[in-house]
């Protein structure tokens, strides 16, 4: 079937269909090998490596959950949730397909689909050009794209600081009375 007579012309069918000529395959001492590695035939062949992937956990577009969703790893969210999302110290995803109707507590955001609820996230919420939320956010960080829909409040939180505070002179033996507080403060005295 696949042999191919070099010396009879193609017939019209032929010619017009593209060229299905069997690759001759030389056998296994063909392929390329790199001089600095040994080829061994127990070894599988090395995979790439998808970090993210690798590290995060994938709800896809056909999903579907009613109900409370965390978890104690990164999440990409392509699918609908419906109800509550709770990773407080880990990244969530949503994915251009992702329809949240929640609540959600993560540390950070980035939206690439719609969500419509309040949004609490302890470091930074990015909201890319193809976003929309509607809710209330709480967050350190915020990055709103151009092209990116919003309604609802930001409230900015300041970073948690150590409340324990040292007092420390300017300088020895210093006679303007100022002196410096540890936590970036200063004070006069008079």
């Amino acid at each position: 079937m696949w042999k191919s007579d070099k010396s009879s012309p193609p017939s019209p069918s032929q010619a017009s269909q593209p060229s299905l000529a069997p690759v001759p395959n030389p056998g296994p001492t063909a392929a390329p090998v790199s001089p600095n590695r040994e080829t061994r035939a127990h070894e599988p062949a090395p995979k790439p490596v998808d970090s993210f992937r690798a590290e995060v956990g994938h709800i896809g577009k056909s999903v579907f959950v009613k109900g409370e969703l965390s978890g104690s790893e990164d999440l990409y969210l392509d699918g609908e949730v419906e109800g509550s999302i709770d990773l407080r110290n880990h990244s969530l995803v949503i994915g251009p397909n992702g329809r949240i109707r929640a609540t959600i507590h993560a540390r950070e955001l980035v939206v690439h689909g719609k969500i419509d609820g309040n949004v609490n996230v302890s470091e930074r919420v990015e909201l890319r050009k193809s976003s929309s939320l509607v809710g209330d956010i709480s967050t350190q960080r915020i990055v709103i794209e151009d092209g990116a829909f919003f309604k609802g409040s930001i409230d900015l939180q300041k970073e948690a600081k150590p409340e324990q505070r040292k007092t420390v002179s300017a300088a020895p033996g210093a006679t303007n009375g100022v002196s410096l507080v540890a936590a970036g403060h200063s004070s006069f005295a008079e």
